[in-house]
């Protein structure tokens, strides 16, 4: 069998394990593949085709690898709207039971339950916010 045909086939394997992944490497790996196919096509010796494929992975890998630590750095989505009021703290400004309350997150007055439906948290104390559901605060009291 001839060098290219491996080479196509493995570029080929190594395309569809990317599609499937979607992990970028495997497709600069079928990439390097492909450029061997040719190097093979033209008949340089399998030492020769080896080596190109592995400096075309190298380099492809490297070019990429800034991008990806980019990515890897950037800080998690920042959360807005209600639910960017999940584990701020709270003031109760009205006893919380399992059923009823009323917090004050940030500068607003929200309706509140405790997390618990067992606990009993009296005005004045602290809590954080543990779900929002629909107007009402989840609340847990802090340590």
């Amino acid at each position: 069998m001839d060098s290219w045909i491996v080479w196509l086939i493995l570029a080929a394997v190594l395309g569809v394990a990317e599609i499937f992944t979607l992990t970028a490497a495997l497709g600069l790996l079928s990439i390097a593949a492909l450029l061997t196919t040719v190097v093979a096509l033209v008949g340089l010796p399998p030492a020769l085709q080896l080596a190109v494929f592995v400096i075309a992975s190298a380099a492809g890998l490297a070019g990429v690898r800034p991008l990806a630590l980019r990515h890897i750095k950037q800080p998690p989505p920042r959360r807005f709207g209600v639910s960017a009021l999940i584990g701020k703290p709270a003031y109760v400004t009205a006893e919380v039971t399992g059923r009823d309350g009323r917090v004050r997150i940030g500068g607003e007055e929200w309706s509140a339950r405790a997390y618990d439906e067992t606990l009993v948290i009296p005005a004045g104390a602290t809590v954080d916010v543990i779900e929002i559901e629909g107007a009402t605060a989840l609340v847990y009291p802090r340590e």
